[in-house]
């Protein structure tokens, strides 16, 4: 199974976070403007976007992209937002609303990732 990438907007609209987990050969832009608008396809069952909110963060939403086939995303986000908690809101030099630049921040989402990934799910004991 495959997640493609992940995303963390902000509430104002802007992308504070990206991630390309599984890059295509051919390279493609990506632009945001606020508000976010979002407009999926269908094209050979091949993506599928998950979106994640945490009660305790208000206006903060995670985006993955992944197969379809690939199971436990929920699981998935909710480790992204522990990620997210942990290492980028405890780190004393990262500031609401502001890009997402924690190199423990990438390397425990890339981990976090790979279990996804090899799992085809994401299941409690991870």
């Amino acid at each position: 199974m495959v997640i493609f990438s992940v995303y963390v907007v902000n509430k104002a609209g802007g992308l504070i976070y990206q991630y390309d987990n599984y890059v295509p050969r051919a390279e493609v832009e990506k632009t945001f403007s606020y508000p976010l608008d979002l407009v999926l396809k269908h094209h050979d069952e091949k993506v599928i976007v998950s979106f994640g909110q945490r009660d305790g963060i208000k206006g903060i939403k995670f985006i993955v992209l992944a197969d379809p086939r690939q199971s436990g995303i929920d699981a998935l986000l909710r480790k992204i937002y522990e990620v997210y908690s942990d290492y980028a809101l405890k780190n004393p030099f990262y500031s609401l609303e502001m890009p997402i630049r924690c190199e423990l921040f990438d390397q425990n989402l890339k981990s976090a990732l790979e279990v996804a990934e090899k799992a085809g799910n994401f299941g409690a004991g991870s």
